[in-house]
């Protein structure tokens, strides 16, 4: 995997990019576009995105321990095989995002059922 400094993105489009076997660790992405971006084999631990359109991105064999997705659009994304340790997610569009093939509506939904509420 290749290793790169922390990237800052502010207000750019990356739709449809593709980030393959790269170190993005501690990256910053602010008011960006990456609507059907593909993330393989990518570090994106402790990385901060917010204000961000994620709808339709794919993350396959990833790490995103610590991350910090606030006010994404992640609807229809795609997450396999990925470390989600200590990943925070808020003020979220989730409709229809998938983690490991299961829709993200129905793990909350069997959450709630098993609190009892």
């Amino acid at each position: 995997m290749a290793v790169t400094e922390p990237l800052r993105h502010v207000a750019v489009s990356l739709k449809s990019s593709s980030f393959h076997d790269v170190d993005l660790s501690q990256s910053t992405f602010h008011d960006v576009k990456l609507s059907g971006a593909a993330f393989k084999n990518v570090d994106l631990s402790g990385v901060k995105i917010s204000n961000a359109n994620l709808s339709n991105l794919s993350i396959d064999d990833a790490r995103l321990r610590g991350a910090v997705f606030d006010n994404v659009n992640l609807s229809e994304a795609k997450i396999s095989n990925a470390n989600l340790s200590n990943l925070s997610i808020e003020d979220a569009n989730l409709a229809g995002m998938s983690i490991d093939g299961v829709l993200v509506t129905d793990l909350f939904h069997a959450f709630r059922l098993q609190k009892g509420g």
